[in-house]
C-alpha cells in the first residue's frame, strides 16, 4: 500500500486473536485499527497485550485508547455488533475476533451500523458471501463481497495441504485429526457444560471432539466434499497445534518422499502461508510461526500399500497474520475497481 492512507480496521473481541491482530497492525505502515469493541476493563486489556508483546512499551493506554507510534483506537466497552457505531470511526472493514458471532444475523448487525464489510476469525455458522483462505481461493474474491469468513485455523491447515497434495495426487479420502490445544471455552476444572467431555477439566485431560471443517470444506474445496472426516483431540498444552492427516491414494505407487517433495515445491510458491520443517520439532517449536501450515517432513510414513500419514503444525498466530492478508486483498480489489 506504500504511502497511501492506512486501511481502517474495526476489531470486535480483544482476546487472543484480537491482541494478535492488534500487534501485527501496529507494526504495519497500511494497516490501522481504530477502534476496538471488547466489554473487558480497559487497563486489563492492556495489561494482558502487555504481557505477551516483546516490546511491551510500544503500546500505552491514555483514558480509553490505546496508543502506539502508527495507531489511536478507541476501546469501547459494547459487546453486541448491534450496539457498535462502526460509522463514527469511518472504519473499512471490520474483523469479528470472538468467535461468539457467527451467525449471519450478527454479520449483518455489523454492516447495518456502518461497516462496509465484516470478517469473522472463524466458520460461520449460515450464510456468508465466501470463506477465503490465502493460498487456495484468494484469486476469487469480488468487490460485492460483504460478509467473509477466514474459516479456521485448523480448517486453513487443513485445506491447504489437501489443496496442495491434491494438484500432483489423487486422494480418495482423507481424515484429520487436530491435536489442539485448549481453548477459552473449556473449563479448567471439572464442570458441567454443553456435552459430556467437553464438561472434564481441559488442564487434566485429552478431550475428544468433533471439528466442523468437514462440513465446509466442499465451500473451499469442492473436489474433497464428503471425502473427507475430521476431529479434534483437545489436550493440557497451551499453544501450538498439530495436524494428524491420513490419505488414502488411489495410486498405490506414492511414497512418503513423493509427498515430502512435492510440499517442498509448493511451500515456496507462499512463503509466507506454507513452509516446511525438516527437523524432528515438537509442539512448543511452532509458538511465534506466523505460517497457516508448517509441514513436518519427518512425520510422513505409509502403512499398507495405500494410506499415507502426514503431520503438520499450526498456531493461532498463523490465522491471524492470514485475516490481516485478507484485509489487505479486499483493499487492494477495491482500488482496483476504482481505479477501472
Amino acid at each position: 500500500m506504500g504511502d497511501k492512507t492506512p486501511i481502517r480496521i474495526g476489531l470486535m473481541g480483544f482476546g487472543q486473536t484480537g491482541r494478535q491482530i492488534f500487534e501485527f497492525a501496529s507494526r504495519c505502515k497500511d494497516l490501522e485499527i481504530v477502534a476496538i469493541a471488547d466489554i473487558g476493563d480497559p487497563k486489563i486489556l492492556h495489561y494482558l497485550l502487555c504481557s505477551e508483546v516483546k516490546d511491551p512499551e510500544r503500546h500505552r493506554l491514555e483514558g480509553n485508547f490505546l496508543i502506539n507510534e502508527r495507531s489511536r483506537a478507541r476501546m469501547m466497552p459494547i459487546d453486541l455488533p448491534s450496539e457498535m457505531p462502526w460509522d463514527v470511526f469511518g472504519v473499512d472493514i471490520v474483523i469479528d475476533a470472538t468467535g461468539k458471532y457467527r451467525e449471519q444475523r450478527y454479520m449483518e448487525n455489523h454492516l447495518d451500523n456502518g461497516a462496509p464489510r465484516v470478517l469473522l476469525r472463524t466458520l460461520p455458522m449460515d450464510g456468508v458471501d465466501r470463506i477465503v483462505i490465502p493460498g487456495i481461493n484468494d484469486s476469487l474474491i469480488q468487490a460485492h463481497d460483504r460478509m467473509i469468513s477466514a474459516s479456521s485455523g485448523t480448517t486453513a491447515a487443513l485445506c491447504l495441504l489437501l489443496h496442495i497434495l491434491g494438484t500432483e495426487f489423487d486422494i480418495e479420502c482423507a481424515s484429520m485429526t487436530s491435536v489442539h490445544s485448549y481453548t477459552n471455552d473449556q473449563a479448567l476444572q471439572d464442570y458441567a457444560g454443553s456435552d459430556f467431555r467437553r464438561s472434564r477439566s481441559a488442564a487434566e485431560n485429552i478431550i475428544p471432539n468433533t471439528h466442523e471443517a468437514s462440513a465446509w470444506l466442499g465451500k473451499i474445496l469442492p473436489e474433497f466434499e464428503g471425502r473427507v472426516l475430521t476431529s479434534t483431540l483437545n489436550v493440557p498444552i497451551h499453544e501450538g497445534c498439530l495436524l494428524d492427516v491420513n490419505l488414502v491414494m488411489k495410486d498405490s505407487a506414492i511414497g512418503p518422499e513423493d509427498i515430502n517433495n512435492l510440499m517442498r515445491l509448493r511451500a515456496k510458491d507462499h512463503p509466507s502461508v506454507v513452509d516446511v520443517a525438516e527437523d524432528p520439532i515438537v509442539s512448543s517449536d511452532v509458538i511465534g510461526n506466523s505460517h497457516s501450515l508448517l509441514f513436518d517432513a519427518k512425520g510422513t510414513i505409509k502403512a499398507g500399500s495405500n494410506i499415507i500419514k502426514t503431520l503438520s503444525w499450526y498456531e493461532n498466530l498463523g490465522h491471524a497474520a492470514r485475516l490481516l492478508d485478507i484485509v489487505r486483498l479486499y483493499a487492494q480489489l477495491d482500488q482496483t475497481e476504482e481505479a477501472a
